[in-house]
């Protein structure tokens, strides 16, 4: 099964930035909505930015003004912004592709994930 490939994450201090990467191909990129999850340890995955099909976008309160979602349609890829990063986004970021949906929390469609790529952000 086609996969997406993050990149991007690392270690950084708090108040920093980091910009993750999330290409996919093309027959994926057209048509999805696309997210980003996290899962810190011991807690559950969830949803900090999301774009629709259409070209809307939401963020989870926790990382609202500080993190932006955006796709450049010309390489298959979306991007996830990170500003004035703190310890507590420390976690695995994923990127998620809903073919065919329009947002990445709608039913139906089809699901790719990448494997994710980890963010450590020191105090």
């Amino acid at each position: 099964q086609e996969q997406l490939v993050e990149s991007g994450g690392g270690l950084v201090q708090a108040g920093g930035s980091l910009r993750l990467s999330c290409a996919a191909s093309g027959r994926i990129f057209r048509l999805s909505a696309m997210g980003w999850y996290r899962q810190a340890p011991g807690k559950q995955r969830e949803l900090v930015a999301a774009e629709t099909s259409g070209g809307s976008t939401n963020y989870a309160d926790s990382v609202k003004g500080r993190f932006t979602i955006s796709r450049d349609n010309a390489v298959n890829t979306v991007y996830l912004q990170m500003n004035n990063l703190k310890p507590e986004d420390t976690a695995v970021y994923y990127c998620n592709a809903k073919r065919g949906a329009v947002t990445v929390e709608s039913p139906g469609g089809m699901d790719y994930w990448g494997k994710g790529t980890l963010v450590t952000v020191s105090s």
